[in-house]
């Protein structure tokens, strides 16, 4: 499915960013950034997620 690919390309995008921001932050999770980060990557897998189960179903 071209949209997964898509959204899996961000989702992976997104992890690199947390990633990075964890190490820029000297492994502090609790930063603002770094927390605002991991809530977008969920965000992104709960879509991802979503989707997914609604194409099974079909």
């Amino acid at each position: 499915m071209v949209m997964s690919l898509d959204l899996k390309n961000k989702i992976e995008k997104a992890r690199h960013n947390l990633h990075m921001l964890v190490e820029h932050n000297k492994g502090g999770l609790g930063h603002p950034d770094v927390i605002r980060q991991s809530m977008a990557l969920d965000e992104l897998i709960n879509e991802y997620n979503r989707i997914s189960r609604n194409h099974s179903r079909a």
